[in-house]
């Protein structure tokens, strides 16, 4: 019996006991991944909202605290107890984006803790300031996933709607970045991914229906600054708004607000996100800057081009998927990696050879065949270095060699593809649409 969880999540570990019964060191694997950020990076406030940290960092990251808290949504259909601390989770988010839309990464308290001293506009709530639109989408999307898991709806509250409004101002702002924002972002003394460039307001861009990003969701610098997976992501959260909108607030003027931003991103994405590839046939570029440049690549971190039917943008089967996929996992992609001991997909963000166990848990969700899903399991058994839990990166030759021992995130994306392989997931979350 673990200590210090609650039974809702005694139940779903032994639910997986009960499926891998036969495999100690997954079922010892998931105990510890899945109880990890309940047990240590979850602060329950005075208020009511729940800060989290990201592990070895004491600052709570929009998109990882919707992601270390997505596999407890299945717990808080039934656990009120859960359902409370999600919640909090949700509040805290949408009173950090109120406070500041383009910042990426918050303190418990205004006590001017910092990542570093950027040059940009910084408040002593903020950790960092690096803009990335996969920070605005997160919350959305858990708000949407907790309203569908439990039913509740108070979240959906006048903190919620100041939230929204600022992240549909910024994203609009945002498509003529430009001529319309005064975002800007400069860090000294740092490697060039660190920083944005032409005097901290990135490389130059044209119009195309997509929202710009600074940075990526691994915290890098964009090249250009239309990152692809975020506005597909995008895309998905204002959908998922615009349903909230109809349904819950009863606000067709910000329902249909959201539905129009939709169809102008995606427009931009259908337009301007794809290339002909002599190998692969049409795929989805990973950014663009609307003057004819592409990058051609994928990242570890969610979103991904590898994520899209994890996100909710198009069915698995989707043929410019599948064409998009054979080249993310393939040596076509820059950052993909091959090894003694495994194979999958890296980040600039950790040295070259490292893989991601974020990545694979993400190829497994989105595989077709159960013959590369149990290949996932095994290479997960594989590579925890005998810790029972997941990394960042790890090296393709030796897992031992790997970064960032305590990573929630990880922890919670490995127990989202157990959960699949259990046949478990949140309801009515993108997979099952």
């Amino acid at each position: 019996m673990q200590k210090n969880i609650p039974q809702s999540m005694q139940a779903l570990i032994e639910k997986v006991d009960t499926h891998f019964q036969h495999d100690e060191k997954i079922k010892t694997m998931f105990r510890n991944c899945l109880s990890n950020t309940y047990e240590t990076t979850l602060r329950p406030q005075d208020d009511g909202t729940t800060f989290v940290i990201t592990g070895d960092i004491p600052a709570m990251w929009l998109r990882d605290s919707a992601a270390q808290v997505r596999p407890y949504l299945m717990l808080a259909e039934t656990d009120a107890d859960m359902a409370d601390l999600v919640q909090g989770v949700i509040q805290k988010q949408f009173e950090y984006i109120v406070h500041d839309p383009y910042a990426n990464a918050f303190n418990e308290t205004a006590n001017g803790n910092r990542y570093h001293d950027d040059i940009t506009d910084m408040t002593p709530l903020m950790w960092e300031r690096k803009y990335e639109v996969d920070s605005l989408c997160y919350p959305i999307q858990l708000a949407y996933l907790f309203w569908k898991a439990t039913g509740r709806t108070t979240h959906f509250n006048d903190t919620f709607k100041e939230a929204v409004a600022a992240i549909l101002k910024t994203w609009k702002i945002e498509q003529h970045h430009a001529t319309q924002s005064t975002y800007h972002f400069v860090r000294e003394g740092c490697p060039a991914q660190d920083t944005l460039s032409h005097d901290g307001y990135g490389a130059p861009v044209d119009y195309t229906g997509m929202t710009w990003s600074g940075f990526r969701p691994s915290d890098d610098a964009c090249t250009y600054g239309y990152l692809v997976p975020s506005n597909m992501f995008a895309v998905v959260v204002l959908n998922d708004l615009s349903e909230i909108a109809t349904d819950i607030l009863a606000d067709e003027q910000l329902a249909q607000a959201a539905r129009d931003l939709a169809k102008e991103i995606d427009h931009g994405i259908q337009t301007y996100g794809k290339v002909e590839h002599p190998e692969f046939g049409t795929i989805y570029a990973y950014e663009t800057d609307g003057l004819g440049n592409h990058i051609l690549m994928d990242d570890a971190n969610v979103p991904s081009l590898l994520a899209m039917p994890y996100l909710g943008y198009c069915d698995v089967n989707d043929p410019v998927y599948q064409n998009t996929r054979r080249f993310v996992l393939s040596e076509a992609n820059p950052y993909y990696y091959k090894g003694k001991v495994a194979a999958g997909v890296g980040s600039p963000h950790t040295p070259e050879h490292y893989i991601w166990h974020i990545a694979l848990a993400i190829q497994g969700m989105t595989a077709t065949t159960e013959a590369e899903k149990a290949d996932i399991l095994e290479t997960f058994k594989a590579t925890d270095a005998d810790t029972n839990f997941m990394h960042e990166g790890f090296h393709v030759d030796d897992p031992a060699q790997f970064t960032r021992p305590w990573f929630s995130w990880a922890n919670s994306m490995f127990s989202e593809f157990v959960l699949s392989q259990c046949g478990l997931q949140v309801k009515a979350s993108p997979l099952s649409k």
